[in-house]
C-alpha cells in the first residue's frame, strides 16, 4: 500500500477540526495526517496537539501565509508518494482514501473525489470548466490527489492566488499531459457558508480568484457554458453569489490581482 499523506490548512475550525479528524483517522491505512495552522487563535491548535499526542499518524506545524503557500509548506513536510488534499470544515467518508488509492493504482496522476456541500446554501453547485480533452478542472483541493512526483514538477500551488489555486494547479498539471481521474465514491462532506454575510465574502473572493486565473492564463471564457452556469444557480443565493463573484471578477481586474504571467 502507498502511503498517502493527508495535507489539511486551517485557521479557527474549532467547532469542526475534531469530526474532520475522527473522519480521516478511520481511513485505509497507510496515512499521515499533516494539519498546518494558519494562526489560529480560536484553540484549533490546541485540540489537534491533544489528538497528535494520542495518534502518531497526526503532524502539526503553524505555518502563516495563504492556502497555496500552507498546503505547499505541507507538502515539504509530507513523507508519502501521493498527496491527499482536504480542508478544515469538511468530513471525510469512511472509504475516501480507498477509493483515491484506485485511481492511483491505475496509473492517473490526479484524482478528484465526489464534494457534498453541507449547510444552508447547499443547492449551490460549483461552475464547471472544461480545458483542453480534461471534461473539468475546477475539482476543489477538499477532495483532491496528486502524485507527489507530478505536483512537484508544476511547481505546486501558486501562492498568489487567494481563491482559485485548485484550478490553476490542475490546469497546469493537464497543460503537460496528465490526466484527471474523477471518483464519485470518493467524498468529501464540506460545510457550506453559514450566513448571508459569510456567502457574500466567499463569491466575492471566488469571482476575485476566477479573474486572476485569466490574467495568468488568458482568455478562459471559452471553456465555460453561459447554459450551465446559470441552471446551477437558478436560486436566490445562486444569483446572490454570480453577482458577488462578478463584483469580485471585477476588482481584481482593475486592481490587476497580483498576477503577472
Amino acid at each position: 500500500m502507498v502511503l498517502i499523506s493527508i495535507v489539511i490548512t486551517v485557521r479557527n475550525e474549532a467547532d469542526s477540526i475534531s469530526e474532520l479528524l475522527d473522519s480521516l483517522l478511520v481511513q485505509e491505512k497507510p496515512f499521515e495526517i499533516i494539519i498546518v495552522d494558519a494562526n489560529s487563535d480560536d484553540g484549533t491548535p490546541e485540540i489537534v496537539k491533544r489528538y497528535a499526542e494520542k495518534y502518531g499518524e497526526i503532524k502539526l506545524y503553524i505555518h502563516g501565509g495563504s492556502r497555496g503557500e500552507g498546503r505547499n509548506f505541507g507538502v515539504k513536510k509530507s513523507k508519502g508518494d501521493v498527496i491527499a488534499f482536504t480542508d478544515g470544515g469538511c468530513k471525510a467518508d469512511k472509504n475516501w482514501l480507498t477509493e483515491l488509492r484506485k485511481g492511483i493504482k491505475e496509473g492517473y496522476g490526479v484524482v478528484a473525489g465526489e464534494t457534498i456541500n453541507k449547510g444552508p446554501f447547499q443547492e449551490i453547485k460549483r461552475v464547471s470548466v472544461k480545458y483542453k480533452d480534461c471534461e473539468d478542472i475546477t475539482y476543489p483541493s477538499c477532495n483532491l490527489a496528486y502524485k507527489k512526483e507530478l505536483f512537484d514538477r508544476i511547481g505546486g500551488f501558486d501562492t498568489r492566488f487567494i481563491t482559485a489555486e485548485d484550478i490553476d494547479l490542475n490546469l497546469r498539471a493537464v497543460d503537460i499531459g496528465a490526466k484527471i481521474l474523477y471518483n464519485p465514491n470518493a467524498i468529501i462532506y464540506r460545510r457550506t457558508a453559514q450566513n448571508f454575510v459569510s456567502l457574500i465574502k466567499q463569491s466575492f473572493w471566488y469571482g476575485y480568484g476566477r479573474k486572476q486565473l485569466t490574467l495568468k492564463h488568458g482568455r478562459l471564457w471559452r471553456s465555460y457554458s453561459p447554459q450551465k452556469m446559470f441552471q446551477t444557480q437558478l436560486s436566490f443565493s445562486g444569483i446572490l453569489r454570480l453577482g458577488f463573484g462578478l463584483l469580485g471578477y471585477l476588482t481584481c481586474k482593475i486592481t490587476g490581482g497580483g498576477i503577472r504571467k
